[in-house]
């Protein structure tokens, strides 16, 4: 089973799988197309993380980038820029693609590629949700170095229906699969990278390029029940999803119905004060010095945490003190039991807008998730990963694989994560039910946006907790994300596909 955001992407993944490949070759086939069909979200300049159940064990990867050695606070005088050559962090996804293949694939690596610089050469029929989000991203985007050459054809988005071709990344997949990403990171394409960027006074030279690493950093965790949540270590938000449902462990959800007011309010307020944390906390690992992993993920302190929620009022919380002192998702299993919870993303759209002539690479805005504060973890530095929005996530029940799933939507990612959790596993709902159902996403202070599905007299009830509730609509706004689902049951597996996006589920 594959399920993703755009059918071509969800295809060129079960075909995979029809011809001999595993989970973690339909995964990477689905994830070389998306970069072609739905470049709203991601591109060969994203990052990229991965969990991979191989049978026996669970595996995490850290895919992302590193900022230019040449960043440092006193380049950013007015904060970190979110456009344009000066958020761009050294891409991560492709490194991902080998790795994983090399670790787990059947597959050549080359014909992974093979459904993507076919519908590149060829064209496709660009989906409807997708065209909204191009036209956006036009008008925002425009001007950046390389944007309109690559995506505004006779100078404008394509609409929905319309064929759209990308002859230069053909181009680049095509060197990209021959060298195993050699090309991408030390040869042709790293060095017109680079001097794009010299030609820009950006900081990005090839040495940035060619020093990329990953990371198989493992997981952290947390559980609820018998269900053990489990994400990526920071510099991602994932462990924030781990603290809520830690928190939520020491609340009474199973007595009230999963859309009922008091079953909201205590997810909000746990995912507040696991947000507050993670703002105040998360960054590069290397810089986690004073609160660590596992200062955030001590039961105790997510006990004293959850004390903190008053099931009668909304709280505007700060962070506590643990220690005394634009995304596509997608998820492969196959017949074996593998399963494959993938994530690769811009960050903001298109990301930082920023095009190379010539190769249809459009490069990710990560460096934005920086801060300049003083004394931050998350402080902007050289050769340093800046926080990460993006996180897939994985359920174990009992030692045994349960789901892999994501919800896409920057900060929308964690508290999808939870409430996907409980939907599925404390409340037992399928997985497209799941995917179908309102959602809600806590913002600043007292805020929580929820869809409009979720019910007048939810809203209203919200509101009388003290929550500053604004309602949205589902099939206008795209701040509830997408969700992606596959979840195992005896014989095989049940999938599902977020309705918001154009999204697909195939198994055979």
């Amino acid at each position: 089973m594959v399920a993703t955001s755009q059918p071509l992407a969800a295809q060129a993944g079960i075909s995979m799988l029809g011809r001999g490949g595993n989970a973690v070759d339909a995964a990477l086939a689905t994830a070389i197309t998306l970069t072609l069909v739905e470049p709203t979200g991601n591109g060969l300049g994203s990052d990229a993380f991965a969990i991979v159940w191989d049978g026996k064990e669970l595996h995490g990867l850290n895919a992302s980038g590193r900022s230019p050695a040449a960043w440092n606070p006193e380049r950013f005088p007015d904060g970190m820029s979110e456009r344009g050559w000066e958020s761009v962090t050294v891409p991560g996804a492709i490194s991902a693609w080998v790795d994983l293949s090399q670790r787990f694939g059947k597959l050549p690596f080359e014909t992974l590629f093979e459904p993507a610089i076919r519908y590149a050469r060829n064209g496709f029929h660009v989906s409807p949700v997708i065209a909204a989000l191009w036209a956006r991203g036009a008008d925002l985007l425009g001007r950046q170095p390389g944007f309109a050459e690559a995506f505004m054809p006779g100078g404008r988005a394509p609409q929905a229906g319309e064929v759209f071709r990308n002859p230069a990344l053909a181009a680049s997949l095509e060197q990209i699969a021959r060298t195993r990403g050699e090309a991408f990171y030390r040869g042709e394409l790293a060095e017109k990278i680079a001097a794009f960027a010299r030609e820009h006074g950006a900081a990005l030279t090839i040495d940035d390029m060619a020093a990329h690493e990953n990371d198989w950093c493992g997981t952290v965790h947390a559980s609820y029940g018998d269900v053990a949540l489990h994400e990526i270590p920071p510099n991602g938000q994932g462990i924030a999803a781990c603290m809520a449902l830690g928190m939520l462990e020491h609340c009474d959800l199973a007595g009230h119905a999963p859309d009922s007011v008091a079953a909201l309010h205590l997810q909000i307020e746990a995912m507040k004060l696991a947000m507050r944390d993670a703002e105040a906390y998360v960054a590069d690992l290397s810089a986690m010095q004073d609160v660590r992993v596992q200062d955030l993920l001590d039961p105790a302190y997510l006990k004293a945490r959850a004390k903190l929620i008053d099931p009668a009022r909304a709280t505007d919380f700060g962070a506590g003190a643990p220690r005394h002192g634009g995304t596509v998702y997608l998820t492969a299993a196959d017949e074996s039991g593998m399963m494959v919870s993938f994530i690769q993303s811009n960050y903001a759209g298109f990301g930082s807008g920023v095009v190379v002539p010539g190769t249809g690479i459009s490069l990710q805005n990560r460096g934005y998730g920086f801060v300049t504060r003083e004394g931050h973890p998350n402080r902007v530095g050289p050769r340093k990963r800046p926080f990460h929005t993006i996180i897939p996530g994985f359920l174990m029940k009992n030692g045994a694989p349960q789901m892999s799933f994501g919800v896409m939507g920057g900060p929308m990612q964690a508290q999808g994560h939870v409430q996907m959790t409980l939907r599925t596993q404390l409340w037992g709902q399928d997985p497209q039910a799941a995917a179908d159902a309102p959602r809600w996403r806590a913002t600043r202070g007292l805020g929580v946006a929820i869809e409009s599905s979720a019910g007048a007299d939810v809203l209203a009830g919200l509101a009388d907790l003290g929550h500053a509730v604004t309602s949205e609509e589902p099939e206008s706004s795209f701040g509830f994300g997408g969700a992606q689902l596959i979840q195992r049951i005896e014989g095989g597996y049940i999938g599902g596909s977020d309705p918001r996006k154009d999204g697909c589920v195939i198994g055979f």
